[in-house]
């Protein structure tokens, strides 16, 4: 085996030790098995955000209607419909997927600010439909009376409906499926065809690559993987909200995905990690906390543009 893939299996498995051995590790210093799941949840959305900006070069800021759609998906579904939290999710996914394969098809030909503020609006819709639909949704209230149900496992149930650190562990299951999707779909020719895209579009498009078809697809792809990540959130709370939609959660994937490093496979995971638990400590301690994240945020965009992961890469290889 080449050295450089040594290192990635070796980098690889420090990332998934840290991952299994989170909710462990982490209590000593204040931490607990619901926020750990959190971080992979966002984790996993703005992973799923980042095959658009990081691996396509192109701004979405309407992730959140589809983050939200995959909630109440699932919500709806385990409210009405099932008692399986797994075909919940799967509820969760497919209606997020099925708006984001609509949608995409009416902006994939916009580029740069009007394909970020198109998606904007997108999601302010999704917000007000959630808002007003008071029969449904609940309306500002939000959607309540579900809560996930324990997964059965051949002659095996997991009670992820009471025990917190089943459910991280059930959490880290879909993540591993998503990553390994992901991954496979980044080192196939259609993501290498995405990176060509990303470095020139112009020159992609004069090789003869259907570029607004890519476009679309990796699209789609990055709202399949977010729903998915919504289902769970509505999962771990057992609620959802129309905030869910709305753009504060679109810049908070955005800025997950920034911090961490958006060129970066798990760049985005640990820009989720170092966001929520911030987030954790400094809303315990302060009511303005935003504004310590926004410097944080800006200081790294500043001087780290290739966010905290791209700056201990450059000091490894120093």
């Amino acid at each position: 085996m080449a050295p450089a893939a040594r290192m990635r299996l070796l980098k690889l498995a420090v990332i998934w030790v840290v991952l299994l051995t989170a909710p462990y590790w982490s209590a000593p210093i204040g931490g607990y098995p619901a926020l750990c799941s959190r971080v992979v949840i966002l984790g996993m959305a703005a992973m799923a955000f980042n095959l658009l900006l990081g691996f396509t070069g192109i701004m979405s800021f309407g992730h959140a209607a589809f983050f939200g759609l995959g909630a109440y998906g699932a919500g709806l579904a385990l409210k009405f419909a099932t008692s399986s939290t797994i075909l919940a999710i799967i509820a969760g996914v497919l209606l997020g997927t099925i708006a984001g394969a609509l949608l995409g098809a009416l902006v994939v030909r916009r580029r740069g600010v009007y394909f970020a503020m198109v998606t904007i609006a997108f999601g302010q819709i999704f917000y007000f439909i959630a808002f007003r639909w008071n029969t449904l949704t609940g309306g500002d209230d939000g959607l309540r009376g579900f809560a996930r149900q324990p997964v059965g496992i051949g002659r095996w149930l997991l009670d992820i409906q009471h025990n917190d650190i089943l459910f991280y562990d059930f959490v880290l299951v879909v993540l591993a499926v998503v990553a390994g999707l992901m991954g496979l779909l980044l080192q196939s020719p259609f993501g290498r065809t995405l990176l060509a895209i990303r470095e020139n579009e112009r020159r992609a498009r004069f090789l003869g690559i259907a570029v607004d078809l890519h476009i679309w697809l990796a699209f789609v792809a990055s709202c399949l993987f977010v729903a998915c990540a919504g289902a769970l959130y509505a999962c771990l709370n057992n609620f959802a909200d129309p905030t869910l939609f709305n753009y504060n959660m679109s810049g908070t994937i955005v800025i997950m995905a920034v911090l961490g490093g958006f060129r970066a496979f798990w760049g985005p995971m640990l820009g989720a990690a170092v966001f929520v638990v911030m987030q954790d400590y400094l809303s315990s301690m302060m009511q303005n906390w935003m504004w310590a994240v926004g410097l944080i945020f800006m200081a790294v965009v500043l001087f780290f543009p290739r966010g905290i992961l791209g700056v201990l890469r450059r000091r490894a290889s120093a």
